[in-house]
């Protein structure tokens, strides 16, 4: 059975462009193409797609309105083709709260090799989405615990650092789990896979939606409690040690993993620098970016967490490290908060 996928785009040139990538890949099926909300409706009643690629920006119905009517009306797996722009970032946040699964930005067309890197990530984000899981939008809102109101030791806040890695699903997996945080903890450091200029935006929202202080990460910078860095999309984030603080280092170097910013790349610094003063976690993500990181933490004795199956839209990262016995405890992101404030009770 292929993948089948509806194309809901007003612009006929993008409608032509993915269509066409749709279309060359034996795995998937393009059951129709459509330019605005209504259109969709009609298709999506008609052939009932695994995937839908839908456009932010359209008439009459704009994407969102569409996602959220579609989300409860026939829950179907969505990603999002989103302008490079902050308005677009921030509308696409928005559509991954609303249950869309992924998101990728509008094509560029001015070098065959950048036409060619697009439709290898396009075709893998539509393949990832129709096996991705898809969660009503209510489960994904935490509800104020006792463990938000935790107080850390001194010496926590200020030895230690808390490490994510995540990729599909990890926008909203992050949101959830540091909304349960209290404002004072460890430096947290994010290596969340996502292309450049959406980062500062999402960096953003999580500074307005959480009791911590959030930003994207700079060069140079030394880490400081109750800071969340996210890593900027299309740079790798490591941490060095300087003297007794920790410090940013963004560099552009290959990919690692098929990604940058790169799990892996963030992990295996804290290996080196923070050694067992890192917390690691390990949150819903496709492929196995972190495994090795996260295995080399594990070993110098670090603890480390992964997201259990059931809350994750996709399973992949948590599971490969899983696999490796690199993960000390396997935890639905619903829990997630007090496992880790109990465990940096105790250090």
């Amino acid at each position: 059975m292929t993948i089948k996928v509806l194309v809901v785009d007003d612009s006929a040139l993008i409608r032509s462009l993915l269509g066409k990538m749709i279309e060359s890949d034996p795995e998937l099926t393009l059951v129709g193409m459509a330019s605005d909300a209504f259109k969709a409706k009609e298709l999506v009643n008609l052939h009932r797609p695994d995937v839908i690629t839908l456009d932010i920006e359209m008439p009459k119905v704009d994407g969102l309105t569409f996602l959220d009517r579609l989300m409860k009306a026939r829950p179907t797996a969505v990603v999002m083709i989103s302008s490079l722009t902050e308005e677009g970032a921030d509308a696409t946040f928005n559509a991954l709260a609303l249950g869309a699964v992924d998101f990728i930005p509008k094509p560029k067309l001015d070098s065959p090799q950048g036409f060619n890197e697009y439709q290898y990530l396009i075709l893998d984000k539509i393949k990832s989405a129709a096996n991705a899981k898809l969660f009503k939008t209510q489960k994904m809102v935490p509800t104020l615990r006792s463990t938000s109101q935790r107080q850390l030791s001194p010496s926590v806040l200020n030895k230690h650092l808390l490490a994510i890695g995540s990729s599909t699903g990890g926008t909203e997996a992050i949101l959830y789990l540091l909304k349960e945080l209290p404002a004072l903890m460890p430096p947290i450091v994010i290596a969340q896979h996502m292309p450049p200029g959406f980062t500062r935006t999402f960096a953003a929202r999580l500074d307005k939606l959480t009791a911590l202080h959030a930003k994207q990460a700079e060069d140079g910078e030394r880490l400081m409690p109750g800071t969340v860095y996210v890593a900027p999309g299309d740079q790798h984030l490591e941490i060095v040690k300087m003297g007794s603080n920790f410090k940013v280092r963004l560099t552009d170097g290959e990919k690692v993993s098929g990604h940058r910013p790169s799990v892996d790349v963030l992990f295996n610094s804290l290996a080196m620098s923070a050694k067992k003063n890192t917390t690691a976690v390990i949150l819903t993500g496709m492929g196995k970016d972190g495994a090795d990181g996260i295995e080399l933490l594990h070993d110098l004795g670090c603890t480390t967490f992964a997201q259990g199956e059931q809350s994750c839209v996709v399973f992949g990262m948590p599971r490969e490290a899983i696999k490796r016995e690199a993960i000390d405890y396997v935890v639905e992101l619903e829990d997630m908060a007090d496992k880790l404030l109990s465990h940096f009770a105790k250090i």
